[in-house]
């Protein structure tokens, strides 16, 4: 009997499973809890560190208000496009820009002008090669400077 006594008296203390008692008028709070420098804080610090990083995400309300937005410009534009305008045929030679490249808005604006608009936009564009007539010659080597290319409008848009 006297050995089950002992055994009784041994016994270890309850679990608790997490859940804290509430401290008693006459104990002293239990100490602040030191920083883990684990690697669920790390994670944690990385979160908190981008929410100043990051744009914020808009609200639905502003989402609407600039897809109005963008719509009422995409509108403005499309209106510009519908402007009273003609397509026109002719020929117009194209400037050289200073990179060598064909300009052809200036050849797009003589041609809708010749046709009594104000300015125009190309539609179509022609090439062709004039060469110096002793290309033509038989027997002659054609040299690099002998030809050039010409650019000329064809149909613009005109306004």
């Amino acid at each position: 009997m006297l050995a089950s006594d002992l055994a009784f008296s041994q016994a270890a203390p309850p679990i608790s499973l997490g859940v804290q008692s509430q401290p008693q008028p006459n104990q002293a709070p239990p100490p602040a809890r030191e920083e883990n420098p684990g690697l669920i804080n790390e994670i944690g610090k990385l979160f908190e560190k981008s929410r100043s990083i990051l744009p914020s995400l808009k609200s639905p309300g502003e989402t609407v208000d600039d897809l109005n937005n963008s719509a009422r410009d995409a509108g403005e534009n499309l209106s510009a496009l519908t402007r009273p305008s003609l397509i026109v045929t002719g020929r117009a030679a194209c400037l050289v820009a200073a990179n060598g490249a064909p300009d052809c808005k200036a050849g797009a604006d003589r041609l809708c002008q010749s046709k009594g608009y104000k300015e125009g936009k190309s539609l179509d564009t022609d090439a062709a090669e004039k060469c110096s007539p002793i290309v033509f010659l038989p027997g002659h080597k054609r040299g690099p400077n002998d030809c050039r290319t010409e650019n000329f409008v064809t149909r613009a848009i005109c306004q």
